[in-house]
């Protein structure tokens, strides 16, 4: 099979196509014949050594495949044939991968496997972030920053079929179109107008004191404006920090606003909590049957086209969900 390697660490991200022999599932694991990788930002990280995780070498990135069950191991509950989107332990720029157990989900007979694999981890992050974590009520104010992002494109869709009012703060006019398009009720773009400003003008406008969820997956001098228009007993939620910094946030800010700050980490939660993963996929997989939303999917790659895949979701000049077609 054909499969981007990594085969040494540069500062660049070098990978190289190559034909390797596909690799076997074991215990519950499952073999499938990849239709759809998703990318994260983490794959831009892990090809240049700056990830938490470092695989071996060579390996080849990606975490989030969709397809078909080519075989199975011993205690895999799928047999071949079946259509699946799930995580694995890397491997997903490939033309076969091995998906976990864990985390795993037959796909709806019409869903394409660009959907399935939008939906693996965006989806259910928003959702858990929302509904468990930051205990989300109709008619709260939500702010999403990087909104036109995979998981901020997925808060917009969720928070306003539950009810909310969503602020989307985005740095292009063209982001800000798509922002509006999906359903955010105010987009503030921060490239032309300052954030805690426009946001406070918003809220003075909603008659409320300030947002009651900020969802930041920026990090950085992001998340410290997230804090700083919080209203009374509002909730910062930090589900990732693609802008590359980790904020220090500033406690007073809680204290004064007896406020709080929670992180979201699907993939251990995922580990730690079966039933409350197929819940949440039973969730969704019926939003997504009734036509409540459809993932924001623009930038799809050819399987050759990897490296510039990876390149336009560095330079942060994706959409929605970054997929690779095979």
């Amino acid at each position: 099979m054909r499969a981007w390697l990594v085969e040494k660490i540069t500062q660049e991200g070098e990978m190289r196509l190559a034909d390797i022999p596909p690799p076997e599932p074991k215990g519950d694991a499952a073999l499938v014949k990849v239709e759809a990788a998703g990318l994260n930002f983490l794959d831009t990280l892990v090809v240049r050594g700056q990830y938490q995780t470092k695989p071996p070498l060579p390996f080849s990135p990606g975490v989030e495949i969709a397809g078909t069950v080519a075989a199975v191991g011993p205690q895999s509950p799928f047999k071949m044939g079946d259509r699946i989107a799930g995580p694995c332990d890397f491997g997903g720029f490939a033309e076969f991968a091995v998906a976990r157990r864990d985390g795993s989900h037959l796909l709806p007979p019409d869903m394409p496997g660009r959907d399935g694999v939008a939906m693996l981890t965006t989806y259910p992050t928003a959702h858990i972030t929302l509904r468990k974590r930051a205990q989300m009520k109709p008619g709260d104010l939500v702010l999403v920053t990087a909104g036109a992002g995979g998981v901020g494109s997925a808060t917009i869709h969720l928070a306003k079929h539950w009810g909310a009012k969503v602020i989307a703060a985005v740095g292009s006019a063209d982001k800000a179109d798509i922002c509006r398009a999906l359903g955010a009720d105010y987009v503030v773009d921060y490239g032309l107008e300052k954030l805690v400003e426009a946001i406070r003008q918003i809220a003075a406008a909603e008659k409320v004191e300030g947002v009651d969820i900020a969802v930041d997956s920026v990090g950085g001098a992001m998340a410290i404006d997230c804090l700083r228009v919080l209203g009374w007993q509002g909730r910062l939620m930090i589900v990732g920090f693609a802008g590359g910094g980790i904020a220090e946030l500033p406690s007073n800010r809680l204290l004064l606003r007896n406020a709080s700050a929670m992180g979201v980490y699907w993939g251990e939660e995922r580990r730690r909590d079966p039933a409350l993963v197929a819940s949440i996929f039973k969730d969704l997989f019926e939003l997504y049957r009734t036509g409540a939303f459809r993932p924001l999917v623009r930038d799809v790659f050819k399987f050759e086209e990897a490296p510039a895949a990876l390149a336009t979701l560095a330079m942060r000049r994706s959409v929605g969900k970054v997929v690779l077609e095979n």
